[in-house]
Order: C-alpha cells, then sequence, then structure tokens
C-alpha cells in the first residue's frame, strides 16, 4: 500500500497554491485540508529554516527520503490516512448485525495497514483537529473513531460530492461520537414504545395462533423511532406525515404510531364483514389509515399511512405524489413541511426496480417533495433467498448512492441508537431538502409468515434467532442495570398494556361488522360514492360563450417582445383561425378545456414523457422562446385565473411516474392530474399500478381517484409497438362503477370528457384511448357551438343518413369511424350507418337502445374494429353488448398487435374495413 497515494494523484502546483491560500485565509479551505496544513505546520516547527511550500512539492513529488521532512510529519500524514479509513470504510467494521457475524472485509482499519506501529499510541498528534479534537494520542484518536464509526452505528457518506453535507455529517458526528444521549424520562419514553411494540405481537400471537399477520418481531425499535421523529419533527415545523410501507410490522404501525383502534384490528383477524356493501375490502396488513396526532408538546400533526397491495415498493411512488400534492396545496412555498417516510424490506429496496425510478424522481422539478426519509427494516432475508442470493451490492441500500443520500446502518436492538438515527435523518432531511437511508439490520423472528417454517431454509439462523432475545427485554436490562427503572414497573407496563388490549378484544367481539375509514377523507369532503348508474347520468359541462373567446385569445397570443421560431408562431396563431373558421382541432380543444378549469378554481397538473409538446407535436404548452430557451406557459397568462396549471416532462418513466400521478390525485381530487403515455403500449410497463391501484383501488381501501390516462392509440402503420393501447387489458378490468374508458371521435367531446371529469361529485379513474393521425385529420374538429353548450356524448349515432333506408347498422369506436366512413363515401353505400361508441364504460346500454330502436329496417348489425380479434373491444362488446345479434369486422387473432411491414399492415387493414360492408367475406 503507498500511504501517500493520496497526496501523490495531485499535482504539486495544487499543494503550493492551496497552502498559499490556507496562510492567507486559513477558512477558505475545505475543513480537511485546513487540519492538514494545521498538522504539517506542526511537523515543520522543528526545521523553521525550511520553506513550506518547496517542502511540500517536494514531498508530493514523492521523494520521502527527502531528509527535510520529519519522521513525525509523516506520521502526521499517516494519522489523517487512518482518519479517511475510518470515514469511507468504518461502516463495514460496525457492530451492526444483532444476530450473527459480519462478513469480513480486507484491509481491515489496522494502525499497522496505515504505516503507523503500537509504538505510536501514545504519541500526540496535531491531525486530531481533523476530528474536532484537540492534539491528541493516536490511542485517543482510535477510540473516537471506534465510537464514531465502529459501533451500532454504521454511517456512509464520504461519497457525497457536496463538500457542505460532507461537513455537515462530520460536525455533527464529531460533536457527540455519533452516540445518542438520552434523558431518564426520554429512555422511558423509548422503553414504553418497546412495550408497545413487543406487546402488541405478542397478544397477536396468543390470541390469533397461526394467522398471518407479517409480525414486527426482530424489528420492534422501528416503533420508538417512528414515535422520535414525528415527535421531533412536529417540533421542526412538519404539519404532514406521510408514510408507505410494506406488510411487514404494519398492524403493529397502525395501533402504537397511528391510533388505529385494535377493536378495528381484532375485527379484521375476526374476519367479519364489512360495514358496506358497495366496496370489498383488503386484507388486513394491506390497509391505510389517516389520524390527527397531538404530540407531547401539543403540537397538531396530521398523518397518514397510504394503503398498499403486496406488490412490494409500489406504494413508494404513490407516497411521493400524495406528499408533493399536499406540498403544493398547502406549503407551496415550504415543501419542508410534508415529510414522506418510505419504509422498505431489505430483498425488495434491492430488488424491485421501481426503487430506482422512485430515486431519480427526488431531485426533479415535477416529482421532488424535499427529502424522503427512507428505512429499511432488514430481516437479511427475503422469503426464503438469503441476502447473499438477493443482491449484488454490498448493502441493500446501495441504491442511496445515486443521489448522493448518506446511509446510516443500525443495529435493531440497540434501540437508543435507532431512534438517535432516525432524529439524524431528520436533521439532514430538513436542512438540505434531500434523501437519507437507515438500514435497520435485524431478523424475521418466523418465517415469512407465521405459518411459514424458516428452518427449511435457514436452520442454523434459525437456531440463533429461536434464542435471541427481544429488543424491549434487552433495553429493560440496560435500564434497570442504569438504575433508571426496576423490574416491577416493567412488570407495570407491560401488564396495563396488555389489560388495554384484552378489553378491546372483548369490545371488538360484541360488534358484528368491521368499519373501514376511507384513507384521508378530510381531504375528500363533499365527494360522494356512486354507482355505475350515477356515473352514466349526464353533467353539465357548457361554458360562457365570451369566457371561452377570452381564453382562446390568451392561448393563440405570443409575447410580442419576444422571438420564436416561425414554425411555433404559426401553430400558436393558427389557433385563433381554426377557432373563428369553426375548424377546432384537437390540441385547441384540450387546451381549452385546461384554460375553462383554470377559471373555475381546478388546478390541472399533466405529467409524462414529452407531455409540454406532446408526442406527436399538437399541444405546445410550453414554447420555447428561439435564442434563450425560456419557457413560456401561455394558460400560466390567463386572466381571472384560479387554479394553478403545472405541465412536466417526465424523465423516461412509466411504473415510478404513473404512480406518483395516482397519489397527487388521491390527495387532491380538484386537481385534473393526467398522466400521457409517450404511446399506449407503453402503458404496460406500469401495468402493476394499473392492475392494483387504478382498477381496484376504490373497491379494496374505499379510496377514490380521479386520475385520467391519455393513451394514444390507432393503427397507422406504425408496426406493433406504436399501434394499441392494449384495449382489452383495460375493458377486461371494468366491473360494477370502478372507472371510465372512453375512446373519443371529436375534440369537443374529448373537451367535455376532461371538463365532466371535474364537474361531477365523485371521482373515477379516467382512460382515454387518445388519437394520433386524428390530431390533424381534416373531419376531426368541431365548432365553437359544440364547445360553449356541448356535452359529453356517450355514443354519437350517425345523422347523415336515411335510417328508414339504413340495412347494416355499425358500431366501432375511435378512429376506424373516420376510416369507415371514407369506405362508404368511396362506394357511395347510403344503407350503412355508422354508430360510435365514445364511452365504452360504463357502457350506455339504454343509449344504444334508443338508437337501435330508431333504424326499423337494419338487419345486419356489426362490431367493427381495426384491432385483431383476439384484442380491441370485442371480447368487451361479447360479454356485455347482447342487445342485438352482431356480426365482427376485425382482423383475424394474431400475437403482435400489427405487422411491422407497412404494406402487409394496410392490406389487412383494407380486409378489415371491407368486411363491414360484406357479410360474406372471409367467411
Amino acid at each position: 500500500m503507498d500511504r501517500f497515494s493520496f497526496l501523490n494523484a495531485a499535482h504539486t502546483q495544487f499543494f503550493a497554491d492551496l497552502y498559499d491560500q490556507y496562510t492567507q485565509n486559513p477558512d477558505s479551505v475545505e475543513p480537511s485540508w485546513r487540519a492538514f496544513f494545521q498538522g504539517f505546520d506542526f511537523g515543520l516547527e522543528s526545521a523553521s529554516d525550511v520553506d513550506p511550500e518547496s517542502q511540500l512539492a517536494d514531498f508530493s513529488s514523492g521523494d520521502q527520503n527527502n531528509s527535510l521532512i520529519s519522521e513525525k510529519l509523516q506520521k502526521e500524514f499517516n494519522v489523517l490516512k487512518l482518519i479517511d479509513g475510518y470515514r469511507t470504510r468504518g461502516h463495514l467494521f460496525t457492530k451492526t448485525n444483532p444476530v450473527r457475524e459480519r462478513r469480513t472485509y480486507a484491509p481491515d482499519l489496522s494502525i499497522e495497514n496505515f504505516g503507523l506501529s503500537s509504538a505510536d499510541l501514545d504519541i500526540v498528534f496535531d491531525a486530531a483537529k481533523v476530528i474536532g479534537k484537540q492534539p491528541s494520542t493516536l490511542r485517543q484518536i482510535l477510540n473516537h473513531l471506534q465510537s464514531m464509526y465502529c459501533q451500532h452505528i454504521g454511517i456512509e457518506y464520504m461519497h457525497m460530492e457536496n463538500p457542505i453535507f460532507v461537513n455537515w455529517v462530520q460536525e455533527r458526528i464529531n460533536a457527540n461520537d455519533n452516540q445518542p444521549n438520552f434523558s431518564a424520562d426520554q429512555k422511558k419514553h423509548i422503553l414504553g414504545k418497546l412495550n408497545e411494540a413487543v406487546s402488541f405481537e405478542n397478544f397477536l400471537h396468543t390470541k390469533y395462533v397461526g394467522q398471518k399477520r407479517f409480525s414486527l418481531e426482530g424489528g420492534e425499535s422501528l416503533i420508538p423511532a417512528l414515535d422520535a421523529v414525528i415527535e421531533s419533527a412536529a417540533e421542526k415545523g412538519v404539519e404532514h406525515f406521510v408514510m408507505g410501507m410494506a406488510h411487514r410490522g404494519r398492524l403493529n404501525t397502525l395501533a402504537n404510531i397511528f391510533g388505529k383502534p385494535t377493536q378495528d384490528i381484532f375485527s379484521e383477524f375476526d374476519g367479519k364483514d364489512y360495514d358496506k356493501e358497495y366496496f370489498d375490502g383488503d386484507v388486513k396488513y394491506h390497509l391505510g389509515l389517516t389520524s390527527e396526532r397531538k404530540t407531547s408538546s401539543g403540537k397538531k400533526i396530521n398523518i397518514n399511512l397510504a394503503p398498499n397491495p403486496s406488490h412490494l415498493e409500489t406504494v413508494g411512488a404513490v407516497i411521493e405524489g400524495i406528499t408533493r400534492a399536499k406540498q403544493d396545496k398547502y406549503f407551496p412555498e415550504d415543501f419542508s413541511k410534508v415529510l414522506p417516510i418510505a419504509v422498505h424490506g431489505d430483498a425488495a429496496v434491492a430488488g424491485q426496480g421501481i426503487v430506482y425510478e422512485i430515486i431519480q424522481m427526488s431531485q426533479l422539478d415535477g416529482y421532488k417533495t424535499g427529502g424522503t426519509i427512507h428505512i429499511v427494516i432488514n430481516n437479511q432475508v427475503g422469503f426464503t433467498t438469503n441476502y447473499l442470493d438477493a443482491r449484488s451490492s454490498t448493502y441493500c441500500t446501495d441504491i442511496a448512492k445515486v443521489t448522493l443520500s448518506p446511509v446510516l446502518h443500525v443495529n435493531a436492538d440497540n434501540s437508543e441508537a435507532v431512534v438517535h438515527a432516525m432524529l439524524f435523518a431528520l436533521d439532514f432531511r430538513m436542512a438540505f431538502g434531500r434523501d437519507v437511508f437507515i438500514d435497520l439490520l435485524g431478523y424475521r423472528k418466523y418465517g415469512h409468515n407465521e405459518g411459514d417454517e424458516p428452518r427449511f431454509t435457514q436452520p442454523v439462523l434459525y437456531k440463533i434467532i429461536a434464542k435471541h432475545r427481544n429488543p424491549r427485554d434487552i433495553y429493560a436490562e440496560k435500564l434497570i442495570s442504569d438504575g433508571i427503572v426496576d423490574a416491577a414497573y416493567i412488570t407495570k407496563i407491560e401488564n396495563e398494556y396488555k389489560a388495554k388490549l384484552d378489553e378491546n378484544l372483548q369490545a371488538s367481539r360484541k360488534k358484528d361488522l368491521t368499519i373501514i375509514k376511507p384513507f384521508m377523507q378530510e381531504e375528500w369532503k363533499g365527494f360522494v360514492q356512486v354507482s355505475d348508474d350515477e356515473m352514466l347520468k349526464k353533467v353539465d359541462t357548457k361554458y360562457d360563450q365570451k369566457k371561452l373567446d377570452a381564453i382562446l385569445e390568451t392561448i393563440s397570443t405570443l409575447p410580442s417582445d419576444k422571438k420564436f421560431i416561425n414554425k411555433i408562431t404559426k401553430i400558436v396563431s393558427d389557433r385563433k383561425t381554426m377557432y373563428d373558421n369553426d375548424t377546432i382541432d384537437w390540441g385547441t380543444a384540450e387546451t381549452l378545456a385546461y384554460g375553462t378549469l383554470l377559471t373555475e378554481g381546478y388546478d390541472v397538473r399533466l405529467s409524462g414523457q414529452d407531455v409540454e409538446r406532446g408526442t406527436f407535436s399538437h399541444r405546445h404548452a410550453v414554447v420555447k422562446v428561439e435564442d434563450s430557451e425560456e419557457e413560456v406557459v401561455l394558460l400560466n397568462t390567463l386572466k381571472g385565473k384560479k387554479g394553478k396549471f403545472n405541465v412536466f416532462n417526465s424523465f423516461l418513466s412509466e411504473y415510478g411516474v404513473l404512480g406518483f400521478d395516482y397519489g397527487y390525485a388521491l390527495a387532491n381530487p380538484n386537481a385534473l392530474t393526467i398522466w400521457e403515455a409517450q404511446f399506449g403500449d407503453f402503458s404496460n410497463g406500469a401495468q402493476i399500478m394499473i392492475d392494483q391501484y387504478i382498477s381496484c383501488g376504490e373497491d379494496k381501501w374505499n379510496n377514490q381517484n380521479g386520475i385520467v390516462m391519455l393513451l394514444p392509440h390507432g393503427y397507422e402503420g406504425q408496426g406493433a409497438e406504436h399501434s394499441s393501447a392494449r384495449m382489452e387489458r383495460y375493458l377486461q378490468l371494468c366491473a360494477r362503477h370502478n372507472m371510465y374508458v372512453a375512446d373519443c371521435t371529436t375534440p369537443a367531446n374529448f373537451f367535455h370528457l376532461l371538463r365532466r371529469q371535474m364537474k361531477t361529485k365523485f371521482r373515477k379513474p379516467l382512460v382515454v384511448f387518445s388519437p394520433k393521425s386524428l390530431l390533424r385529420h381534416p373531419l376531426c374538429v368541431s365548432t365553437r357551438e359544440e364547445l360553449y353548450n356541448g356535452q359529453f356524448q356517450e355514443t354519437i349515432d350517425d345523422f347523415s343518413v336515411d335510417k328508414k333506408k339504413v340495412k347494416t347498422l355499425v358500431f366501432c369506436t375511435g378512429k376506424f369511424y373516420y376510416d369507415i366512413l371514407a369506405e362508404r363515401e368511396n362506394l357511395g353505400r347510403n344503407d350503412v350507418a355508422l354508430v360510435r361508441i365514445e364511452q365504452l364504460f360504463p357502457l350506455p346500454v339504454e343509449q344504444l337502445k334508443a338508437i337501435i330502436a330508431s333504424y326499423p329496417n337494419a338487419d345486419d348489425y356489426v362490431w367493427a374494429q381495426e384491432e385483431p380479434k383476439n384484442m380491441g373491444a370485442y371480447s368487451f362488446m361479447l360479454m356485455n353488448f347482447d342487445l342485438v345479434p352482431w356480426r365482427l369486422a376485425s382482423l383475424k387473432a394474431y400475437a403482435a398487435p400489427a405487422a411491422g411491414s407497412h404494406t402487409r399492415d394496410r392490406r389487412r387493414h383494407a380486409d378489415a374495413i371491407r368486411m363491414v360492408f360484406d357479410k360474406n367475406l372471409f367467411r
């Protein structure tokens, strides 16, 4: 090992320049270098005739035999390297594993590896100043380093590139040796929360033998840590607390942190039915809760635990969206007042890709939340998989290095250390608005669940765990030995808590039903839950003509004092021309819809890949000044605007961003929250969010959500990946009253669809198969009158034909209507009528009945689609549309949505159109 490699790597002039800067103003150089030069000066005291700058140059050039360099100075350097070694690698040599020895890492931190020996232990070194001490012996320096870096808390922070962050951490741990120092009352409070955590699990284990609960046993110190961070955060001005966690420890957290009545938890264990019929509920360890907590100092804090499915880490994106919505709504100037905490499992945080997506969001303008505290409940095993098979990285928390976040590894058996680490994390987040990670290294007392046998796969580990005492008993013994409590006190608090649980269990068993409270119900005051019948009722979405004219004027006029490229100037000014000529295109109608909602006090948030311009260059919600790239958002210049308009190009993620936007819509029902896919089929990258949250969140958790998904869809010869938004998958998910699915064919209908989403007194997810070629189709235009006085049309009848002459009645949706229309005109077939189903779910059956009845002579009924037979809406219509016997006009079934060959694709498309007009074709 080259003892001075960290010096040899730099140019000699660097040292001279830096030393010169130090001599002129010591405070102007980084603290570690300042301490280094102080030690350098100290070493030169015995050689005062030596020029310091030339001495530095000689030293850094590698001439270690230079007689002018004293051995003492060389050892000062070695001590500095030793200190740096502890800072960068001390976390590898900690006492953080409560149930087994740590892996061995080489080289270790022996002083011999730094050019020092036992003979140096009692020599005083000036290098101690680097760690905030007066000149000290090497022995004292080592004791200090061991205490700071190698006890029950290991800290990784030297990877942070910002010296301000690094210095903050060093000053913090130098001041207290990175050791907790709580008062007797604080220690008793920690013991009390630990007792609650341990006693709760013991009670459930005896009363509900073998039932799944995913206990916290082995990580109970999480409870006093969460308690401490809420108390401390409230004192620092935090008013809202948003937390997401998986199933392990969730019931304990709900009972002992969020104050969920244990009567309700016991009812869930007893398997009672729910008090409401319109939702089906979820297992007890997936449910969320919102409550208001009063801290010990009397401050009130709104605390939220988001519901989540078994799909690990998905809730992380959701809580970030919830947090941002609360920040935008209540504290737009101070994001620190809403604190997100994400609780992970060790296997999931290392294995689930969405964690990387969430971390990458953390500093982006559209998604940042002022820093998240990440806590990993590290069981050292994932279901049955050993940690060595669960990751390639050293730690499960190495994802933190993506954003240069500090990581604290803590022994979960040392409850004071856990609380100390949590308060450190809180202070770092509040100081810098950045993420911080805590790796809570514990164990899992039972298998993956209480009915699982862990000794099948980890027999040695579970022999150790079986003999290991719980954190409460370990801490109680410490407090008894310190004279803070006695054994009688321990027995007393245990019996009192157990008595409360017994009382609540008996009260619970007198109730017949389980009550599930909606999550964040305060945000949803004034909103009601409705059936599909209510969803089909007409909603007034008209808008005042003069006000709409004024909005159009704003969105069609660029600032005259700024220069834009010619194309954007024309696109924006053409909005006015189209409006005046009653040929309003899709992009203009969409922008007008946003404008109307903003004037009515609704917020609009639009997020996704390339949404500012639009993938197909139709939106231009943000335009750039040609010379400076200054952003101009015309909707934000609206006069009388009451709502906020935000549009964000997302990073290249579907899963994480859709989860974020779902959370945003969950926390702010008065914001039109839209996620747009670059192409519709890209949404399958977010399939878990669609399957586990969007389609069934209300049914499982009693939560409404108004998220809008815009999914570009249409067969235009672009191949398998850019044609279909996989309509069939969304329609398969539709049931009862869970969401809207629409495929509009006119700009006006899209205008009213967006407005309807906000004008109802309920919220449902809205999936829109949005157009591509129709954005500029000459027939796909609307009039001003249709915007002023129209409404959303679930179906659009064919008023261009004589209904009495119609023999073939065709039902279709989306762009395919215009393709069939063109062929009808080409064939001159006035006996064929085209009915557009604009809303596929809930299917407007009564409207369709009336339309069918208005064609007295029709005897040939057709469902026409451009998608293959095994895709599109065919299977959905087959199951739900039985008003008349009908035939199918479509491509035959294929594995891929569309052909790669443009020629083959167009031939197949033409065949599907021909089938509409010839019932005997391809039979």
